[in-house]
């Protein structure tokens, strides 16, 4: 995925591998992918609580740009930002929220409506999602990252499942990518699959 992102400091480099085909992508993705979550994680609660006050109020600014809509949230795992305060203070504003559901491998994501009222149930990885499947289309998207590159492409945790999510969507949307500058790297090596909003 690639989005409007630009990274200020912590850029690895990556330009001199050599990689070339997509086996050995694929293999230095999975190890990058590895690496990136244990960075996340070590960084501990306390300092993610330090970053998400910041983490916040940029992500209710950049909203505050659009006509409320229909935002997809996400709910945090492996040391993710929790950004459940962001989606509450954005249903307060007008938006109407929902959270992404797997529903099938090598598929794309539904998302659901979700209120806080509403019965959450475990889904795949145990990721809570809600029990009722009202199925929308959001026109904004909170994206967590495990890496991004210099050119906004997203590096996920290498099941394709937001790629395919939006090459599917029939409307226009926006989509925030949520992550640390630990996160940025010179290249994800992105490949046709790759999705792009060139």
């Amino acid at each position: 995925m690639k989005k409007d992102i630009k990274p200020d400091q912590g850029v690895q480099k990556e330009e001199n591998l050599g990689l070339k085909d997509w086996p050995e992508i694929n293999d230095w993705r999975k190890e990058k992918r590895e690496s990136l979550i244990r960075s996340r994680i070590k960084i501990g609660k306390d300092k993610r609580k330090s970053c998400l006050a910041s983490i916040e109020k940029k992500v209710l600014a950049r909203l505050a740009c659009f006509t409320p809509g229909i935002l997809g949230g996400y709910w945090p795992i492996k040391g993710e930002f929790d950004l459940r305060g962001v989606m509450q203070q954005a249903r307060e504003n007008g938006w109407t929220i929902a959270l992404p559901a797997v529903v099938q491998s090598a598929h794309p994501l539904e998302f659901r409506l979700w209120t806080p009222e509403m019965k959450l149930v475990p889904g795949v990885w145990n990721i809570p999602v809600p029990e009722q499947r009202q199925l929308v289309e959001p026109s904004m998207l909170l994206v967590p990252l495990v890496g991004f590159d210099e050119q906004g492409y997203r590096l996920g945790y290498g099941g394709g499942f937001y790629d395919r999510t939006l090459a599917s969507f029939s409307a226009p949307f926006y989509a925030i990518g949520v992550g640390l500058d630990l996160a940025s790297l010179k290249t994800i090596f992105p490949q046709p699959h790759d999705f792009s909003d060139e």
